[in-house]
C-alpha cells in the first residue's frame, strides 16, 4: 500500500534528522537518547568486528533497533579498550555508551544462533566479509555489511546464490551512495547534464609501501588463527592486522578496492555499464613479508559506448566526469564545474528520476562521511521493513568491486586483459581466469 510506504519513511526521514541534530548536540544528549532507541520497538541487531567501523555503523544502527550483541576475535577490542578512539570523535558516542549492557563474543557464530537478533551488521577486516555475510544470510539474517563486499570476484558469484536461496537484505557499507554530493553528481551525468559521457578519472592516492617485517608473539587475548580466517595461516605480523590488513593482498587489495571500493562505485554508478577491457601500468614489489599491493598504479578500463576511465594513485583524490558539452568533480569535500553552477537556473528534476529501487529522497540532504551513514542506515533499516532492494544492493557492490578486483589482476598479471561481464570471466585468458578465487584455508572456504 504506498500511503502506508510513503507515511513511514517520512516517519523515519523525521527520525534520521533528529539522530543528527542529537549528535551534533553532544555526547551526553546522544547517549540518552541511544539509551532511550534502545529499549524500544526495532529489530535486535548484532555487530561482527568492532576494532573502528563496525563501531560507526553500530552507533548509528541505534537509532533503528536494539543493539544486543558484539563479537570480535580480539579480547582488547571486546574489553573496549582497542576500539579506535576516532569513533568517539566522529560519532560522539564513547565505546562505552555503544556496548552498554550489549554481550560479547569472540565467536560472530553465536550472534547467528541468536533468534532476538533479525540484523547483523558486518565491520570486520576485508578478507571476512563474504564469509561472514553468507553466513548471516543462511541463518535468515538481513545485513549491513562494510566495503567491499568481496576478496575475489568468485565470491561476489556466492553471495548471488545466497541471497537468491533466503531472500534477505543487503546493504553494503559504499555510504558515498547516500552521500548528497555523490548522488548529485551520478544524477547530473545520467541526465546527460555533461553531454554524452566520454571519460572519467579516479585519484585514489597511493599505497603504503614496507617490509620486511619480522614476525612477533601474538597479544594476549587476539585468536591469530581465527583472524586469518581463509588466509594463508602465517606467523603473527603486527603490520598484517588492525588498520594496515589492507597493504596485502591476502586481506584486502590497498587503496584499489579500499578507497575504490567509493570512488570506482560512484564511477561506474554514473557510467552505468561494465568494464570490457582493463590495461595496466603498475609497478608491483617483491618484498619479502612486506606489503604486497602495487607501489605505483594507473590502470584503464574501457567500456562499451567508447568510455575511458583511468584510475590513478596521483592527483586530487576523487572523481571527474568528462563528457561532450562539459565536465565536473566530485569528492568527499566539494562537487564543482560549470554544469553545477547551472544547476541554481536549472535544478535537477529529482522526484522523476531515481537510481535505485528505495529512494532516499524524503530524507534531509546529508554530506560528508558520518552524516552520510545515517542516511544509508536508514535506507538499510527502511528497506528491512519494506523488503526492497537498497541504494548500495549486493549485486550492484559485486559489480563495483569486480571492477576493483579486475585493476589489481591485471596490474599483477602487468598485461591488457579483456572482460566478459555477462559470463563474469576473462576471454580466453586461463592464467587470468586462475584468479578469479584465491585458496581458501579448510574450515573457512567461502560457499553458498
Amino acid at each position: 500500500m504506498p500511503s502506508l510506504s510513503i507515511s513511514r519513511r517520512q516517519l523515519l526521514a523525521g527520525a534520521a534528522s533528529t539522530t543528527a541534530l542529537l549528535a551534533a548536540a553532544g555526547p551526553a544528549v546522544w547517549q540518552r537518547a541511544v539509551a532511550d532507541a534502545a529499549t524500544s520497538d526495532g529489530p535486535g541487531i548484532g555487530v561482527i568486528g568492532c576494532r573502528y567501523q563496525g563501531s560507526v555503523i553500530a552507533a548509528l544502527s541505534k537509532a533503528h533497533g536494539r543493539l544486543l550483541a558484539m563479537a570480535d576475535v580480539d579480547a582488547a577490542v571486546r574489553d573496549l579498550s582497542a576500539i579506535d578512539p576516532s569513533v568517539q570523535q566522529q560519532t560522539g558516542v564513547s565505546p562505552s555508551a555503544i556496548y552498554e549492557g550489549v554481550e560479547r563474543h569472540e565467536d560472530y557464530r553465536r550472534l547467528l544462533d541468536d533468534s532476538r537478533i533479525g540484523v547483523i551488521l558486518i565491520g570486520a577486516p576485508d578478507h571476512w566479509h563474504a564469509g561472514m555475510l553468507i553466513d548471516a544470510l543462511k541463518a535468515g539474517k538481513d545485513v549491513y555489511v562494510e566495503k567491499p563486499i568481496t576478496l575475489t570476484i568468485d565470491e561476489g558469484k556466492e553471495i548471488r546464490k545466497a541471497l537468491q536461496s533466503t531472500g534477505r537484505v543487503v546493504q553494503v557499507g559504499s555510504w558515498q551512495r547516500s552521500d548528497h554530493r555523490f548522488r548529485t553528481a551520478v544524477e547530473m551525468v545520467r541526465q546527460g547534464r555533461i553531454g554524452t559521457l566520454q571519460r572519467v578519472e579516479v585519484a585514489l592516492g597511493s599505497n603504503e609501501v614496507g617490509g620486511p617485517f619480522p614476525a612477533a608473539e601474538v597479544p594476549k587475548g587476539l585468536n591469530w588463527e581465527r583472524w586469518l580466517g581463509q588466509a594463508p595461516l602465517v606467523p603473527y605480523t603486527p603490520e598484517r592486522c588492525h588498520y594496515t590488513f589492507r597493504w596485502w593482498l591476502d586481506y584486502a587489495g590497498g587503496k584499489m578496492t579500499d578507497h575504490g571500493a567509493h570512488h570506482l562505485d560512484i564511477a561506474q554508478w554514473g557510467i552505468g555499464a561494465d568494464p570490457i577491457e582493463i590495461l595496466p601500468d603498475a609497478e608491483m614489489p617483491t618484498v619479502a613479508n612486506g606489503y604486497n599491493v602495487p607501489t605505483r598504479f594507473r590502470v584503464t578500463f574501457r567500456y562499451p559506448g567508447g568510455v575511458e576511465m583511468l584510475v590513478t594513485d596521483e592527483g586530487r583524490n576523487g572523481v571527474l566526469f568528462e563528457g561532450s558539452a562539459g565536465r565536473l568533480f566530485v569528492n568527499r569535500g566539494s562537487l564543482t564545474g560549470s554544469p553545477v553552477d547551472d544547476l541554481v537556473e536549472h535544478p535537477l528534476p529529482r522526484e522523476a528520476f531515481t537510481l535505485y529501487d528505495f529512494d532516499n529522497l524524503a530524507r534531509p540532504e546529508r554530506a560528508g562521511k558520518i552524516e552520510a551513514i545515517v542516511n544509508h542506515m536508514g535506507n538499510f533499516f527502511d528497506c528491512v521493513a519494506e523488503r526492497r532492494l537498497p541504494i548500495s544492493d549486493a549485486e550492484s557492490q559485486h559489480r563495483s568491486a569486480t571492477t576493483c578486483h579486475l585493476g589489481n589482476i591485471a596490474c599483477r598479471l602487468g598485461r591488457p586483459l579483456s572482460w566478459d561481464a555477462s559470463a563474469e570471466c576473462f576471454v580466453s585468458d586461463d592464467e587470468a581466469n586462475h584468479l578469479l578465487s584465491r585458496p581458501q584455508r579448510a574450515g573457512y572456504e567461502v560457499r553458498a
